[in-house]
């Protein structure tokens, strides 16, 4: 697994999602598993989303798999937004480093074949997220009104 962005983290919070990321792909239960994870801020995943996905301004995660069809296991990167996980995570009340490994939960489990754009996908993908987080030691994501909508390529 490959984390770039270190600038925007400290070093022992990259460690620390690192970890988090192979004991979520562990629960997920889909290896062998090759994740690159980049960490980025608002203009970097501003980029993404309008280059990629067509959609301009910054989003929390944004998901590309590169898995061979008929390959076992996960393989892709992940996009964070360092900026938008500080800034929720001051809203709902809880630390940044929980709100970006939601995010990186979230991506894995596109990676994984979820999907959250009908209401019943979302709440079984939703589920899906406490259920991983739960098993790899981190608190469960607080409640969310108005969350932006999460789109991956």
């Amino acid at each position: 697994m490959a984390v770039a962005g270190r600038r925007l983290v400290p070093a022992a919070d990259v460690r620390w999602l690192e970890g988090v990321i192979r004991r979520a792909v562990a629960v997920i239960g889909r290896t062998p598993a090759e994740i690159s994870v980049q960490l980025l801020d608002d203009a970097g995943i501003a980029d993404l989303h309008a280059r990629w996905l067509g959609v301009p301004g910054p989003t929390d995660v944004i998901t590309f798999d590169l898995a061979d069809p008929g390959c076992p296991g996960l393989r892709g990167d992940i996009a964070l937004s360092v900026e938008t996980a500080r800034r929720m995570a001051a809203d709902v009340g809880w630390d940044a480093r929980h709100e970006l490994a939601y995010y990186a939960v979230h991506g894995l489990l596109h990676l994984a074949g979820e999907d959250d754009h009908a209401a019943a996908d979302r709440r079984r993908m939703r589920a899906r997220e406490r259920e991983v987080l739960g098993a790899a030691g981190l608190p469960c994501p607080p409640s969310r009104r108005s969350r932006p909508s999460r789109r991956t390529p």
